[in-house]
């Protein structure tokens, strides 16, 4: 009977403490989604526990059912503006360039007013990434559509999941959500045409000539120039070199004991041990918090590509460092160029809900 009441009241007081409900929440629900991906292994399952490590990292509520399936339907619509470039357009250049500019534009403009940060983040995804994949394959780009939608669907039912295991404490404060501004904001409307000025290009490039062993310069630019501030690209590229860095260096010594003892179980038990570790220095006060999230994320996308037949540990490592070194000096010069004429001077602020 005491050891009950001892279990209950340590469970209780655990469901009073927020930061270590979103500890526990983020190491179980990454580790299952792991569990999944590796144990299932379906076209794009390594999407699942990095949808997962974004999502936990957030101090956000559980989401509601109507949040839930709005999300789902956010993800079709993306990828189906993705394959209506990737077949319709793509066969006529001219049309193609001056289409994807103008969709750039209002994905950035969307976002600058308010929009949700999913439905811009999977939009820019499939618009950039299924057009280079369909010049080598249509077939393919449907293939990697269907697996991405189904990742991040499965990621949806596990964020319910874990939250109904670790549920916030009813008195959990949460950020005000930004509303959507539907009416013609002209702060936004000039972040965006820098946003998009910036990535065009870049764009257009790397679609045009196939140039997709590059691809992570492409995404990384079009990721950084969210906030088309000099600063703020910069700040988003050494944020983003830090993490690299920090989540290489942990991938390392995770890629070496899996090596010493291949073995699934200890894969899963070595996992929730990193992750519980990543969990307590993502919800910490400390001024490295920040970089945490991201250097898991980094550590399971170097780890996953180790593992493929012939791939090596290192050349991984330098070539992501190097990706996103190319990525940060392309924003510098355009930004400085698109300064220098002064175009899109004015600031917006977004804000990701």
């Amino acid at each position: 009977m005491s050891t009950k009441l001892a279990r209950g009241g340590f469970w209780n007081s655990l469901k009073e403490d927020v930061t270590r409900m979103r500890q526990m929440r983020f190491a179980f629900g990454v580790t299952f989604s792991c569990a999944l991906a590796y144990g299932v292994d379906w076209p794009l399952s390594f999407l699942l526990p990095i949808f997962s490590c974004v999502l936990l990292a957030l101090p956000l509520p559980k989401p509601s059912v109507k949040a839930s399936l709005q999300n789902m339907l956010n993800t079709l619509k993306a990828f189906a503006l993705g394959l209506l470039f990737s077949i319709f357009f793509l066969q006529y250049p001219s049309a193609y360039i001056l289409a994807l500019g103008l969709v750039l534009f209002h994905i950035y403009y969307y976002l600058n007013r308010g929009g949700s940060f999913w439905l811009t983040l999977m939009s820019l995804i499939a618009v950039l990434i299924l057009p280079m994949i369909a010049q080598a394959n249509t077939g393919l780009a449907f293939g990697f559509a269907a697996g991405f939608i189904y990742s991040s669907w499965l990621t949806i039912a596990i964020i319910w999941l874990v939250h109904f295991v670790f549920p916030d404490p009813k008195f959990t404060a949460f950020p005000t959500p930004p509303g959507f501004q539907k009416k013609y904001v002209p702060n936004a409307a000039q972040a965006a045409l820098k946003s998009a000025l910036v990535t065009l290009p870049v764009a257009t490039i790397f679609i045009t000539f196939g140039l997709i062993d590059y691809l992570l310069v492409m995404v990384f630019s079009a990721m950084f120039i969210l906030k088309p501030e000099l600063s703020a690209g910069l700040g988003a590229g050494k944020n983003s070199m830090i993490s690299t860095l920090l989540g290489g260096a942990y991938a390392a010594v995770f890629y070496w004991l899996m090596v010493a003892v291949p073995q699934y179980h200890f894969f899963l038990l070595l996992l929730l041990a990193t992750t519980l570790f990543f969990a307590r220095n993502i919800f910490s006060t400390k001024s490295t918090a920040k970089y945490y999230s991201s250097a898991l994320i980094a550590m399971l996308v170097v780890f996953n590509s180790s593992m493929a037949a012939g791939a090596s540990f290192n050349d991984i490592l330098f070539n992501r460092i190097i990706l996103i070194s190319m990525a940060i000096a392309y924003i510098v010069i355009m930004l400085n160029v698109l300064e220098h004429f002064g175009i899109g001077n004015a600031k917006a602020e977004v804000k990701a809900t």
